[in-house]
């Protein structure tokens, strides 16, 4: 059997249409997907997913759909219509969210991979506390994530640093897609759970989703090859 290929999803952190452009001219579909997330969409809308899928790049519509269930429905199905590679949700919206969310992709000729976020990777316990989630944070991922896995869908967001406890608690086919990558040495701090490339990957992580390391490198091509040949 041929060994697992691990991809990069580089998000494309930007707030305009050059920026995202000029940077997407100098990688390679070959070693990367693409993170489209908020603030990239309300800028430029499905016009830009559709110029991802012309330069042959699958495309990570990242926007946490967190509503109720009939929203969350009619939204992944119109994701879904987009010709995306997966898309994501709240865990915490509940089952009926998560399983309406399920029934909105299905609608699609070719379904996307469904994904829930667990626990934000810039949250730490103080914050959980803060909005009410007295148990530990590990305990609450575990819990979100056993709430996706039973709902059905294909995986989680979640930090690499909690594959340590997730992983034989869940089904081996599950996904998991982790933020919060940094190469060694970079201290920028607006994550609290972080890891590097080759770290997360012996750990578990399916798909590591890397901004900055790449977006802001002098050479964005060489670091993507970097990495992706580190952790392959």
């Amino acid at each position: 059997m041929a060994a697992t290929t691990h991809k990069v999803i580089v998000a494309l952190d930007y707030a305009n249409l050059a920026d995202a452009k000029s940077l997407v001219s100098k990688l390679n579909p070959d070693y990367c997907h693409l993170k489209v997330g908020k603030e990239l969409f309300t800028a430029t809308g499905p016009a830009f997913i559709e110029y991802l899928h012309s330069k042959h790049f699958k495309v990570f519509l990242d926007l946490k759909f967190h509503d109720i269930p009939t929203t969350v429905k009619k939204a992944c199905e119109a994701a879904s219509q987009l010709g995306v590679w997966m898309i994501n949700v709240h865990a915490s919206g509940g089952s009926i969210m998560l399983e309406a969310a399920l029934e909105g992709i299905n609608k699609s000729n070719q379904p996307p991979l469904l994904i829930a976020v667990t626990v934000l990777t810039s949250m730490n316990q103080k914050i959980l506390e803060e909005i009410g989630v007295t148990i530990k944070l590990e305990d609450q991922v575990l819990h979100l994530a056993k709430l996706a896995e039973g709902s059905g869908l294909n995986g989680i967001v979640c930090s690499a640093k909690d594959l340590e406890f997730l992983k034989d608690q869940l089904h081996k086919s599950f996904l998991y897609v982790t933020p919060g990558i940094r190469m060694t040495g970079d201290d920028t701090n607006d994550q609290e759970r972080t890891m590097t490339p080759i770290e997360a990957i012996k750990v578990g992580s399916s798909h590591l989703v890397i901004g900055r390391p790449i977006t802001q490198s002098a050479n964005p091509s060489e670091t993507l090859e970097k990495i992706y040949l580190e952790i392959n």
